[in-house]
């Protein structure tokens, strides 16, 4: 099952100075000029990185991260497409500066249910709806059950049910496990997040030599910061219950058969080094959503649009641009 986390992980940090069940608001804005917002909704809390567009006016998209991950593993790909979208990327709740939902919902239904509110109370939807490994799971969802919200769906490894799942994939499996990550703690509570970050980019990265010095820099001071947080290991234990469920049912509620529903134009981006998610699911995902084209990328690992977002953000380029042309030809006048 993927994740953006490692293995084995553990907590080396400080005693948290927030209270349990919140988080440290995130700054008004970042040195790269996305901008930071918090979007409060009735018993849930959302943190947004918005990726400032190049102009107004232009469609609005949604960034959803994977197991573990926050809004941070989009920052490689969204200014790439700065001059065609105007997107928000979204911290999971109990992930990234997002704290805990008040009812304690980390299944794959809740989460779907979050971004779904997010999308209607901000009057968000139609968008181009990205998810990466866990998110992919979660915008599937909500592509399948409102597709009133998605003008287009582009999943880079999505954690659709791989039965069985490759070797490398079973420790991540595992944090399903009850008592299994509070084992992982005592392993590795001698870790620094620099070792920690060291092991999740040679988990998701095809080639984790592609990440540069600020990069690594930056990811390991999320790192550090997420390790302090009281409820990081409960949203991670208890998100990755809830897929290990999900892949479990089976008839018109399985996963494969959601995938058979969604009506929007589908970018399908997978890795041939990904230790998370099998090279060889791609053609079934092909074959499962109805509208969809494929990008292989045989030298990336999990996270494709982390290690190669510039031929991610040409896929999808090229996917919206017959989108647009299609919207067109189909509107009152058009030709």
């Amino acid at each position: 099952m993927p994740s953006t986390e490692p293995s084995l992980a553990g907590d080396a940090a400080p005693p948290a100075e927030a209270p349990p069940g919140t988080a440290p608001p995130p700054p008004a804005a970042g040195g790269d000029g996305v901008a930071r917002r918090q979007v409060t909704l009735p018993g849930l809390t959302l943190a947004v990185r918005g990726h400032p567009p190049a102009r107004a006016g232009l469609p609005p998209a949604v960034y959803v991260h994977g197991l573990g991950g926050s809004s941070l593993n989009w920052t490689g790909l969204g200014p790439l497409l700065a001059d065609r979208v105007a997107a928000d990327a979204v911290d999971l709740p109990g992930f990234g500066d997002s704290p805990p939902p008040d009812d304690g919902d980390y299944s794959l239904s809740g989460h779907a249910r979050a971004v779904i509110r997010y999308l209607d109370a901000g009057d968000r939807g139609p968008v181009h709806l990205f998810g990466n490994s866990l998110g992919g799971t979660i915008v599937t969802r909500v592509a399948a059950l409102r597709p009133d919200l998605v003008r287009t769906l582009t999943l880079v490894s999505p954690a659709l049910p791989e039965l069985p799942p490759q070797r490398s994939a079973v420790p991540t499996a595992l944090l399903a496990v009850p008592g299994v990550t509070a084992l992982f703690k005592r392993l590795t509570r001698d870790w620094t997040a620099e070792q920690r970050t060291r092991a999740v980019l040679g988990l998701c990265y095809g080639d984790p030599a592609r990440v540069s010095p600020e990069g690594f820099a930056e990811h390991a001071r999320e790192y550090a910061r997420r390790m302090r947080l009281p409820y990081h290991w409960d949203a991670l234990e208890r998100s990755a219950r809830g897929v290990v469920g999900a892949y479990a049912l089976g008839g018109q509620h399985s996963l494969w058969r959601l995938a058979e529903r969604v009506l929007a134009p589908t970018l399908l981006v997978y890795g041939g080094r990904d230790q998370l998610v099998s090279f060889r699911m791609a053609r079934r995902a092909k074959t499962a959503f109805r509208n969809s084209r494929l990008l292989a990328l045989p030298a990336a690992g999990h996270v494709a649009m982390m290690e190669y977002p510039e031929v991610v953000a040409r896929a999808f380029t090229e996917l919206l641009d017959e989108y647009e042309t299609g919207a067109a030809d189909a509107s009152p006048g058009g030709s």
